[in-house]
């Protein structure tokens, strides 16, 4: 498959702390795929870099095949990469509807124009009933699906996810997944950074693992979570060993 997006030897340091190190990646075009690790492992900083938050000390960053290293995030925008962030802050005094319509002002100049487009967007993500709604009293879900909203309103071609599942109980988690895929099934490709390993397994085709701000395994879901290195990334030194000798020992019984 054709790359849309291919990171090489990106790294960034803040003072002493490695954040990424020499990580080097590939997104396929029309892909849904997902980065994954502990906390502090540097994910958040990788999609920084990617997205042009952050300048890397080393490496490059390709979108399309044009070199967009260090290139100001508006302009990746308007060419169609959108991030969300963790932490969502809408305009709170403004409408669910008002809100979706910032997004979609990138490339729509007309104000009624992007009232339209912002309620089409608010249907596909499960905020209809919401649409004129202040933004600042929707829940923490609804407010996942307007930072949704918000990114696809830019109509990306690629969209990266930062935890949009973060806070969410079981069941908005369960009703969020088909609306992910969903996107990705319209045509946009996907990278999400996600620690929701129910949402990683039925959504992507493909896993990158960081630890420590480096690349440790990729592959299938259900390859990384069998990976040794993974195992010890989230559950700490020898848990891995431990579980192959209780393995051994249920066997036996």
């Amino acid at each position: 498959m054709t790359a849309l997006l291919t990171i090489t030897g990106l790294s960034k340091s803040f003072g002493g702390l490695k954040a990424v190190q020499n990580v080097s990646l590939s997104v396929p075009k029309g892909s849904l795929t997902a980065l994954i690790g502990p906390n502090g492992a540097g994910k958040t900083t990788l999609f920084a870099l990617m997205s042009g938050f952050l300048k890397p000390d080393s490496g490059s960053v390709h979108f399309d095949g044009a070199d967009i290293t260090g290139r100001a995030p508006h302009i990746n925008a308007v060419n169609g990469m959108t991030r969300t962030f963790q932490i969502v802050q809408p305009f709170a005094s403004q409408t669910v509807r008002e809100n979706i319509a910032v997004g979609a002002h990138l490339h729509v100049k007309n104000r009624q124009a992007a009232l339209v487009a912002a309620e089409r967007i608010a249907t596909q993500v499960g905020l209809f009933k919401q649409i004129d709604q202040p933004a600042g009293e929707l829940t923490v879900a609804g407010r996942k699906r307007l930072e949704l909203a918000r990114a696809l309103a830019t109509q990306p071609r690629l969209l990266l996810l930062d935890e949009v599942l973060a806070g969410l109980n079981p069941q908005e988690i369960a009703e969020m997944i088909p609306v992910v895929r969903g996107i990705a099934d319209s045509g946009i490709t996907v990278l999400m950074i996600e620690h929701v390993m129910q949402a990683v397994m039925n959504l992507a085709g493909h896993v990158w693992v960081l630890a420590q701000g480096q690349l440790i395994a990729e592959g299938s879901p259900g390859d990384v979570t069998r990976n040794e290195k993974v195992v010890e990334a989230y559950l700490g030194h020898g848990t891995a060993a431990r579980l192959r000798a209780a393995e051994l020992v249920k066997v036996g019984t």
